[in-house]
């Protein structure tokens, strides 16, 4: 993953991905009604994660940990989809992911 990459780049450098699931319009306003747009985060060390995570929770989104930074692999696809949605489907950029619970 090109988060991984980073790590890499940058040896002692704690790397978190994060907001790249989402549009700049929804990272301005990440509110749908009563709902959250969803934000996906992941990273090897627990501070760095935890301080993306409060960044996130701050601005508005319903954080989620997807684990270690190997999980970016996963969530750069994720980003590529919303891209495709957005721009290729020609939904526009008004729209996020939610994550259900039960």
């Amino acid at each position: 993953s090109g988060a991984e990459e980073i790590a890499k780049w940058a040896p002692g450098a704690h790397v978190v991905k994060a907001f790249n699931t989402v549009g700049s319009t929804i990272m301005d306003n990440p509110a749908f009604g009563d709902a959250k747009a969803l934000l996906f985060y992941c990273g090897d060390d627990a501070t760095a994660k935890e301080a993306a995570r409060q960044l996130a929770t701050d601005i508005g989104f319903d954080a989620a940990d997807a684990g270690h930074l190997t999980q970016a692999r996963l969530l750069e696809p994720l980003a590529l989809l919303w891209i495709s949605l957005a721009f290729q489907q020609k939904m526009g950029r008004e729209f996020a992911f939610q994550f259900l619970r039960r």
